[in-house]
Formats: structure tokens, sequence, C-alpha cells
């Protein structure tokens, strides 16, 4: 689960201090990962993009209605049991840290989706290690936003 920030203008080699002119809006994303998938390829790309593995919505956001920077709890439940609970604050690179990164040598586009991260609770980190299986349900929740809903297939 992660804060999805939507990219509303092009732009390459943005430095951080215009970071929020470059962005839209904001919605919720829940990134699934096939962890069978990232240890057979070594690298995580193949386990993060099967068909139906990205899920974001309820809405977009748009970036007047939060204020700047953005702090805003984000919780994740697998079969209504609490898996994540945390808040934007205490990511590890700030929005327009990672705006100014992803920019370097490369054009945003209008358009184009920034997931900052998971908080920790993901599944694989857990002690023993917890894997959804088919017909879990996920529910992704960034209060200011809404609540994401979906099952594993």
């Amino acid at each position: 689960m992660e804060l999805a920030v939507i990219i509303g203008r092009r732009g390459k080699d943005i430095p951080k201090e215009e970071a929020e002119n470059y962005i839209f809006g904001y919605s919720v994303f829940n990134d699934i990962s096939s962890r069978r998938l990232q240890n057979q390829h070594g690298q995580w790309f193949k386990g993060k993009s099967l068909d139906t593995y990205t899920a974001m919505g309820p809405v977009i956001l748009h970036r007047s209605a939060l204020p700047f920077p953005v702090e805003a709890d984000v919780r994740s439940y697998v079969n209504n049991e609490k898996r994540q609970d945390s808040n934007t604050r205490f990511f590890l690179t700030d929005i327009p840290q990672m705006i100014e990164d992803l920019s370097r040598g490369m054009t945003l586009e209008p358009g184009d989706i920034i997931a900052t991260g998971t908080p920790a609770g993901v599944g694989m980190g857990c002690r023993p290690p917890r894997f959804m299986k088919a017909g879990d349900c996920v529910t992704c929740e960034i209060p200011p936003i809404g609540t994401l809903t979906n099952y594993i297939l």
C-alpha cells in the first residue's frame, strides 16, 4: 500500500523546491508482489508486473485538497486484520526529493504515477512471513483520499 503521486506538468531536472508545482494530485496505490517470481528471477520487476498486480483509486485527489508537505495516515488490512499503519511524514525520502531524483535526466510527463513506497508491515517482513493467497481481501486507506479494496485472484 502506497501513496500515489500523479504528475500534472511536464518536467525534467526539477529542483525539490519546485516539486509541488509539478504534482496534479494523489491517490491510494496497492502494489501487489509475487515473491515467488521475484525470487525465481532475482529482481523485482517480474514479480510486480503481472496483470492485476497494481490497483489504484478510488479517486485522484487534487493537490489543493492536501496541505504540502503531505502528512497523511496510510493503513492496510488483509481480511480485516491491520497489517500497516503509518504516516507519510515517515517516508524514507520525501515527495520533493523523489521528484527531484526521478526527474534528474528523465522527463516526467503529465499522468506519470510515482508510487512512494510502503510502510512496515508487508507479509515478507513478518516473522514468520505471511503471504497472501487467492481470495484474500486487501483494503488500503489514506483517509483524506479514500479506501481501495481488492481481492487476490
